[in-house]
């Protein structure tokens, strides 16, 4: 199996390591916006560096990788299902709404496979609050409490290009949210503080969010971030139930001290971000990749969950923005009347 890789950032490097020592992947062509960034990292690997992105086609491969800025995301999904490969990109397909359905139309037109890059479902302590909650371990689940803190603010340059808070970094809570739990999200409120450093006004973004949800089941669920959390790389979700409370997330690395005189000690080694806590949730998503190329399993998570997602960040930011609550689903509606 031949794979082509397009960008060779931080993930597009992890991806491209993971794909060439799998025994099932023959070789790797490697581009990026950055050729001689490609060129070192096709040299480390001993795979092939290709000039551009056309060459990735014209040399031929099974499938492709894409690891790019968000902005080049649904032109690219949309030039591989016209191709007739599997591609595997990291999350979101688009900034907006009709983007991100256009590109789901080019796939599901072009009968291929589009897998989206979600890695926290490939995460132990998650897939262990999912079983937890699917086999009624918790009872009637009542509660969720999930948060990504990162320890340090994104650079300048990232940060104009991101979507913001919720789109970057809270939809992987979003997604999680939904794919733990089993149910749908149908109305949100959110408020964001933009307090910390001038580059998130500037950007028009927020360091720090609040989200409360409401589940189709009446559940409640809150999701918190922020990008200035100087203990360290946080992410937990808890769950709670009328039979039981679980936590994902709490280990001896979590940057948490507690205040009581017989509770757990400060970390020694806080996780540093989310490289290092998902290194091998990263890992056994493109394993899952090349055995969905394969037609070994089914897609994991393909361009409607990611939609999902989306939806549910693109309703924070808007009642954000207009102080009220919002539901995801009327998004939705005003897209898809906006592309017909």
């Amino acid at each position: 199996m031949r794979i082509g890789v397009i960008g060779t950032g931080r993930i597009g490097t992890i991806h491209a390591h993971t794909l060439s020592r799998h025994r099932e992947v023959g070789s790797l062509i490697l581009t990026d916006v950055d050729p001689a960034r490609a060129q070192a990292l096709a040299h480390r690997l001993g795979e092939t560096a290709a000039p551009g992105v056309d060459e990735i086609y014209t040399w031929g491969v099974d499938a492709v990788v894409i690891t790019t800025a968000t902005s080049a995301h649904a032109d690219l999904i949309a030039r591989a299902a016209r191709a007739g490969l599997p591609v595997f990109c990291e999350k979101p397909i688009a900034l907006d709404i009709g983007g991100t359905l256009q590109a789901i139309t080019e796939v599901e037109t072009a009968g291929t496979v589009l897998q989206m890059g979600f890695q926290r479902r490939f995460d132990k302590g998650y897939t262990g609050a999912r079983e937890a909650v699917r086999t009624g371990r918790l009872g009637r689940l009542h509660t969720v409490r999930a948060m990504t803190s990162d320890a340090e603010p994104p650079d300048v340059g990232h940060l104009a290009q991101s979507g913001g808070l919720y789109r970057d970094t809270l939809i992987h809570d979003f997604d999680i949210l939904r794919w733990v739990t089993g149910r749908e999200v149908v109305d949100v409120y959110a408020t964001g503080s933009d307090a910390g450093p001038l580059m998130f006004r500037e950007a028009g973004d927020v360091d720090t969010g609040a989200v409360l949800l409401t589940l189709d089941d009446g559940a409640l669920a809150t999701v918190t971030g922020t990008r200035l959390n100087g203990a360290g790389y946080d992410v937990r979700m808890e769950l709670a139930g009328e039979r039981d409370q679980i936590v994902v997330g709490l280990d001896d690395r979590t940057p948490i001290a507690s205040t009581e005189p017989t509770g757990p000690p400060a970390a020694d080694k806080p996780w540093t971000g989310f490289l290092e806590r998902f290194g091998p949730a990263y890992e056994a998503e493109l394993v899952a990749f090349v055995e969905v190329v394969r037609g070994e399993r089914a897609n994991p998570c393909d361009g409607r969950e990611a939609l999902r997602a989306l939806l549910i960040a693109e309703a924070c930011e808007r009642s954000r923005r207009e102080r009220r609550p919002v539901r995801p689903a009327e998004l939705l509606s005003s897209a898809q009347e906006a592309l017909t």
